[in-house]
């Protein structure tokens, strides 16, 4: 067993090196900002990973790299290494996480440029709230559409892209073959008495319908994101609240600054952002983003 304090070992969770269950080597967690890597950053992990551990590295689910096998007196020698390709250590404790950004950016499905808003998420809340103390983690998830590859619903905070549809009334001809109707994967667009018709409560603003129609009867009505709140994995899991709005991005992200506040002056030590909305109700919370 390693013969360092208590507090040393908190210290370095903090920083992102955590003590492994043999109770002897640290894994390292590097953060990958947006998912993504360059070549001589893989090549450096891989270089550490050779020289200061097992040899190996594991991936998190919130892609985050892991290099497993560290010793104590290795940890600032990995920190350098890292340092000399931008890379650093981190991801714990009571504040802003890591982001994790689904592969929208590139993905044939994405609707956002899901990497690009990770990488502004990253720099204004993980970087920029590093240092703000929080009630307990917070968790923020970007998926690129409706599938949720990344569960952004079950996230403190979820982003999903949106592109909503709308009729262009007069344009559909009835043509017997809605391509329109063929493409709703949720059953909401159907041909009623020969016109198309769209329900918009089963509608998940997919966008896969919008200029569809060689007729022109479905186009863009409103394109931004969806708004998650207080989802969250684990033991108790809990499905985030929907804002019920589509929201352009530069005001999903003064949202998470708003509720980020709130969180840190309302939540209670150890208390879950999804458990304090269960207590002060979701409207309650709704109008305390509102008078911000």
């Amino acid at each position: 067993m390693i013969n360092i304090s208590e507090e040393k070992i908190k210290e370095l969770k903090g920083e992102g090196f955590i003590l492994q269950n043999n109770k002897e080597d640290f894994i390292c967690r590097v953060i990958t900002v947006d998912g993504t890597l360059k070549e001589k950053e893989i090549s450096k992990i891989g270089e550490i990973a050779d020289k200061y551990g097992y040899g190996h590295v594991s991936f998190t689910v919130r892609l985050t790299i892991e290099i497993p096998g560290i010793k104590y007196e290795n940890i600032e020698k990995v920190k350098k290494e890292l340092k000399e390709v931008g890379l650093y250590s981190g991801g714990t404790g009571n504040r802003v996480r890591p982001i994790v950004p689904c592969k929208g950016t590139v993905c044939t499905h994405g609707l956002i440029d899901t990497q690009k808003i990770g990488r502004e998420v990253h720099e204004r809340f993980y970087l920029g709230f590093y240092d703000m103390k929080l009630p307990h983690k917070f968790k923020i998830g970007v998926g690129g559409c409706p599938n949720n590859c990344i569960k952004p619903e079950l996230n403190d905070f979820g982003i999903v892209g949106q592109r909503k549809p709308k009729i262009e009334n007069g344009k559909c001809i009835a043509c017997n073959n809605c391509i329109v109707e063929t493409k709703c994967k949720m059953g909401a667009a159907k041909v009623i008495e020969e016109k198309i018709y769209i329900d918009f409560d089963k509608c998940n603003n997919c966008g896969k319908c919008i200029d569809s129609c060689h007729f022109g009867s479905i186009s863009l009505d409103k394109e931004g994101v969806k708004i998650f709140l207080g989802g969250k994995w684990g033991k108790q899991p809990k499905i985030g609240d929907d804002l019920g709005e589509i929201y352009t991005v530069e005001e999903a992200l003064d949202i998470i600054e708003k509720a980020v506040y709130i969180y840190k002056d309302q939540g209670k030590a150890g208390e879950r952002f999804g458990s304090l909305i269960d207590r002060i109700g979701i409207e309650s919370f709704k109008q305390n983003l509102s008078n911000i």
